[in-house]
């Protein structure tokens, strides 16, 4: 690994002097490339990891193609300078500006649930500012990682910038970071596990290795009473099964006010029963999985949760076939109610109004992304805005991810900074302020030595000038003024 990120600290150091126009005509090719690959990318993911061919165009490559545009289109916008205007005029003289550099060598470790558009967006974002890439997929999803390392080689990068990592998870970590004495990469994304963020967390600490961790999730989605409870059941059904669940932003908590509880349930359970697998639901991607989703539902049966509704499927069995259920009767202490479930599964939960739905939706440690269905959009929106999650989606879940513009990233156990957007691509760049001195023939700054009782007194009178009243103001004045002669006074 030493050699790689020896190689690729080379690499980036000639892309970052390439030209914006020429990095974006780059990933346009790639993107070409893409579109040709199409229908062989998109078996590659059913053959890794069984999402449906449909998910995977709509959810995995429909994402990438307008990811890739929009950052090509904005990404030179996101890296200009910016003046950041003048903060006061007590300190007219200095001009200040942000500048952005690259950060050299960006790791990436996605997962294997979405390993083709997650990690693509990020990767896409990398090259344009100017880093290089080191990239490492799941090891299940090996034949996703080699399609996407195939893109951005035809894309005619320089040597050593993209490099594609094949190793198990338990090295990556150790391997990305590095030590002290022998440094990784400059700076680590990672998507997966909140238990695998904290332990990378933990190696970067000796480093203070910057990291962004898109982390795990138990989304809940707030139906309020004057909810179009048809749109509701249907985009819940949606975003809670498909991928067969096995989504960080999935619906897991359903909260619904007691007045439209029984029909929202009633009309859940009506869709959930006629899903298809194969043809609606696809299947857990390991058995590992499925046993570890088994358990958790399970744990919830016996204490006291009730499967209200369940598609066809091998729940039992060792298929990977898994069915889709609906569970009700949940409370606190429960996995459902407490825990990530990255599968087919998600709890009805009555409440009394917003405020309680509120307090329900809140009360997880995670954070990730939640939903407010209402007709009324603007009370939707003031609702939306007190639900503890990194993304709100309103009469919609889980398709914000797709949106290049909107931020993706948790709050609590959903882990660390951004990902998409225009805050994701900055967490591709290092800012630097420079501050410019622009006053002519300035001797000194007002507050340098010599020190004496007359520049106490003068620094003294900018507070006053600052924080006191009318009155203060004006009887400042001619202290302030003594001192800003100051600037041209050599001794």
């Amino acid at each position: 690994m030493t050699a790689v990120i020896a190689r690729a600290r080379t690499a980036q150091a000639l892309w970052a002097a390439v030209p914006y126009r020429e990095r974006a005509r780059r990933m346009r090719k790639a993107g070409a490339r893409l579109f040709d690959r199409l229908d062989e990318i998109i078996a590659a993911i059913h053959d890794d990891n069984g999402k449906l061919p449909i998910d995977a165009l709509a959810a995995e490559l429909l994402p990438a193609f307008m990811a890739l545009r929009y950052y090509i289109r904005r990404g030179r916008r996101f890296m200009k300078s910016r003046s950041l205007g003048m903060g006061s005029l007590l300190m007219f003289n200095k001009k200040s500006r942000m500048i952005y550099r690259p950060w050299g060598v960006v790791g990436i470790i996605s997962p294997w649930n979405f390993p083709f558009a997650i990690p693509f967006s990020e990767i896409v974002m990398a090259l344009l500012a100017g880093n290089a890439v080191l990239f490492k997929t799941a090891a299940i999803t090996g034949k996703v990682g080699g399609a996407l390392a195939a893109l951005f080689s035809d894309a005619g990068l320089p040597p050593g910038l993209f490099n594609h990592i094949v190793m198990s998870g338990k090295e990556a970590g150790p391997a990305f970071i590095g030590t002290p004495e022998a440094p990784g990469v400059d700076k680590l994304f990672f998507t997966g596990s909140t238990a695998t963020g904290r332990e990378l967390m933990a190696l970067a600490a000796s480093r203070l290795l910057p990291l962004v961790l898109e982390l795990g999730g138990a989304d809940a989605a707030i139906i309020r009473a004057d909810a179009d409870l048809d749109r509701a059941a249907a985009g819940i059904v949606w975003a809670g099964f498909s991928n067969c669940g096995q989504a960080c932003g999935g619906v897991q908590r359903v909260i619904v006010d007691r007045a439209v509880y029984q029909a929202l349930l009633d009309k859940l359970c009506a869709l959930v029963t006629k899903l298809r697998p194969g043809i609606d639901l696809g299947p857990m991607t390991s058995l590992k999985q499925k046993e570890a989703v088994r358990a958790q539902i399970n744990a919830c049966v016996r204490a006291g949760a009730r499967i209200a509704a369940r598609s066809e499927g091998d729940f039992e069995g060792e298929s990977l076939s898994m069915p889709a259920m609906v569970l009700d009767g949940c409370a606190p202490g429960m996995p459902v109610w407490d825990e990530e479930i990255f599968g087919p599964v998600t709890a009805v939960i009555p409440a009394s109004g917003d405020e309680e739905a509120l307090a329900l939706a809140n009360s997880s440690p995670y954070g990730l992304s939640a939903s407010v269905w209402s007709r009324n959009r603007a009370a939707a929106g003031r609702l939306a805005a007190r639900v503890r999650a990194g993304a709100v989606m309103i009469n919609d879940h889980l398709m914000s991810h797709g949106l290049p513009e909107t931020p993706w990233g948790g709050f609590g156990y959903s882990g660390l900074g951004r990902t998409h957007g225009e805050a994701g691509f900055m967490e591709m760049l290092r800012g630097q302020a420079v501050v410019d001195d622009i006053l002519p023939a300035v001797k000194r700054n007002i507050f340098w030595h010599p020190y004496s009782d007359q520049v106490y007194a003068g620094l003294r009178a900018l507070t006053q000038l600052l924080a006191g009243g009318m009155g203060g103001r004006l009887a400042a004045l001619p202290r302030v003024i003594r001192i800003f002669l100051r600037y041209w006074s050599a001794g």
